[in-house]
């Protein structure tokens, strides 16, 4: 299970811990402050993302999850420590609306499984955080902060974390060279609009994706935007519409 994670090195003190076998190939960052360290995402959960974070820092470490969805938390079993928004609370208390076995084949699906790997082990992580985030809270490591943004749409509790002295965009599953996911029940579509608008108005300098390409530039933010405000002119903007591609990105509503 040696070659599940693979790193990649931001600045001196971020790192990208990715899980490029799985067809989602998510993105974990790593942020190392002189207090503390913080884990943007703990990925899937098939190996032990706990591992490999403490080859990368000797601080206490706290994890945060920009959604609670199975494919960011998986490791967060291993975190004593760890954040999460107060719109999804009730998802880490039992009421996540997918069950479990069409979670386990998700986990599954597509994916270069280790070795000995038995999915019928795997557990949906269920907890109450350390601190309940909510819009504009900031998150001090130490030297370092970062702004907490809710940023609804692919869910109802999404955050997307800025970290303005560096410019650096941290966006889960809002932005990624991909198809973005706006349709399942639990997604919000308009939400969704409001939250790409948000984003894109900031003076973000790199974009820190949570799948896929990491070759992706600021210029994403205003194009998504432009998008989705396309969309909503056109009466489009809402669950059932289709699927639009925009050639490195595409929309599933």
């Amino acid at each position: 299970m040696n070659d599940w994670f693979t790193m990649d090195q931001i600045d001196k003190e971020t790192y990208i811990i990715s899980e490029y076998r799985h067809w989602e190939e998510t993105h974990c960052y790593l942020l190392n402050g002189s207090e503390r360290s913080l884990l943007i995402d703990t990925g899937l959960g098939i190996c032990n993302i706990y591992d490999e974070v403490i080859k990368l820092t000797d601080r206490r470490v706290t994890a945060v999850a920009t959604h609670i969805h199975w494919d960011h938390i998986g490791g967060h079993k291993d975190f004593s420590d760890f954040f999460a928004h107060e719109d999804e609370l009730n998802w880490l208390n039992g009421e996540f609306p997918l069950s479990i076995e069409q979670i386990k084949d998700m986990v599954v699906d597509r994916c270069d499984l280790p070795q000995g790997y038995n999915v019928d082990n795997y557990e949906f992580f269920q907890g109450m955080p350390t601190r309940v985030l909510k819009d504009n809270d900031v998150i001090d490591i130490g030297g370092r902060t970062l702004k907490v943004l809710h940023t609804p749409g692919h869910s109802p509790g999404h955050m997307c974390f800025y970290e303005q002295e560096r410019g650096y965009l941290f966006t889960g599953d809002l932005v990624y060279k991909d198809t973005l996911f706006a349709y399942y029940p639990s997604t919000d579509p308009e939400a969704y609009l409001k939250s790409i608008e948000r984003v894109a108005a900031l003076p973000v300098k790199r974009v820190f994706p949570a799948h896929h390409n990491l070759d992706i530039q600021p210029e994403i933010l205003n194009r998504m935007q432009h998008a989705f405000q396309q969309l909503k002119i056109e009466g489009k903007l809402h669950h059932g519409s289709g699927t639009f591609d925009y050639k490195d990105f595409a929309i599933w509503l």
